[in-house]
């Protein structure tokens, strides 16, 4: 009896410590990587430094989310997202970067490296339309860069902001009457960059109540509009938009001069992210990332 006993435990031992164990990813290497227009890809890019020697064999995606949701369904994907994606959701995890986690507190202090700011640009004065439009539209990005509230909202949807130098709104809002009216037949459009969405939208959901109950429409395409729509080539078009957003600085060619508005209101950190099963690594260097991007290292077994 005893020995049937000792059989039947090591038996179920083996079973658990089979159902535990975790097989490694093995084969293809396959690489996501955003639109050419995306500020994410750009700044990726230039931190890694493989800029024009991308691996041919590398999948185009079209905005942050469907990057998350393309890796997140492959398991021998990877990929980079914002620090405001949500990794469980998407099936992802995300790797360390130089062994440094990206967090608020190691972007703000600047340890972890690939980080990079969100900007905006609005259109010129006297170019919204009408005086109580373009009022509005100063008012939310002063909440937006400046208020307390505004930086409790940008940061509640994971943006990175110092919210030790915000102000109370109810002090910044005497320089905009117009908050104080029924603006519920106005809508501020915005357009440009799809990383900066979630921020984006829980500041403008913050603002709303306080400023008459404005519309929203958000037409997030990539940073390569942001400008455009506003300033630029499409600002009179079916797209046009109030506010472009960049997920990068501005570049010399996308001229912000003639602005109302322009400036920065969160930074975020761009994170490596694999799918969640994959067990093989928990950190990348900035050579090991290089050597996966151009195709040096081809395979999971690979990387060492």
């Amino acid at each position: 009896m005893k020995k049937l006993l000792f059989i039947g435990l090591a038996t179920l031992l083996l079973f658990a410590g089979c159902a535990t164990t975790t097989k490694k990813i093995t084969g293809k290497i396959n690489i996501y990587t955003r639109d050419s227009t995306s500020g994410t890809r750009e700044a990726y890019e230039g931190f890694i430094g493989y800029k024009g020697k991308l691996a041919a064999t590398a999948i185009e995606v079209t905005s942050n989310g469907d990057m998350a949701a393309k890796v997140g369904a492959d398991v021998n994907g990877i990929g980079y997202v914002s620090l405001t994606t949500d990794f469980a959701a998407n099936n992802l995890i995300a790797l360390t970067y130089e062994g440094i986690t990206a967090t608020v507190a190691t972007t703000l202090d600047g340890t972890y490296k690939l980080q990079r700011p969100f900007n905006f640009v609005t259109r010129a004065t006297g170019d919204f339309g009408s005086a109580d439009k373009e009022e509005l539209v100063m008012a939310f990005v002063d909440f937006l860069q400046n208020s307390i509230e505004g930086h409790e909202a940008v940061k509640a949807a994971g943006g990175v902001v110092d919210a030790t130098k915000g102000v109370a709104w109810a002090t910044l809002k005497t320089k905009y009457p117009v908050v104080s009216k029924d603006n519920s037949a106005l809508t501020i459009y915005t357009a440009g960059s799809t990383s900066v969405d979630k921020t984006l939208k829980a500041a403008l959901e913050a603002f709303q109540p306080m400023a008459g109950n404005f519309k929203i429409n958000m037409n997030q395409t990539g940073s390569g509009d942001g400008q455009k729509r506003v300033l630029g080539s499409e600002k009179d078009g079916a797209n046009k938009a109030d506010i472009g957003f960049a997920s990068r600085n501005f570049t010399a060619t996308e001229d912000i001069t003639k602005a109302a508005k322009s400036g920065t209101y969160c930074i975020d950190a761009v994170v490596t992210v694999v799918n969640k099963k994959n067990t093989n690594i928990t950190n990348l260097t900035k050579d090991q990332t290089f050597s996966i991007y151009t195709g040096t290292l081809a395979n999971w077994e690979d990387i060492k």
